[in-house]
């Protein structure tokens, strides 16, 4: 699923573009970001921290996909 497709058409030209968007979960994870970084080391972040940081956005929005699924539960 795609968050924010959209199209668009020039002004002066009259072409139209057309664009999917991002992928709704990639969308979800980066909502995540300011939550995750709140929680996280403000100073002397490694690559190892990154990575598993960016993890956890994506375990969260996974949840949030399924939570989407279960919506009428």
């Amino acid at each position: 699923m795609k968050a924010y497709p959209f199209s668009h058409k020039h002004p002066t030209l009259g072409t139209t573009s057309q664009s999917e968007g991002m992928d709704l979960r990639d969308y979800f994870a980066a909502q995540c970001i300011p939550l995750v970084a709140r929680y996280s080391p403000s100073m002397g972040w490694t690559d190892k921290d990154r990575i598993y940081y960016a993890k956890v956005c994506y375990v969260m929005a996974d949840a949030m996909m399924k939570a989407r699924e279960n919506k009428d539960e």
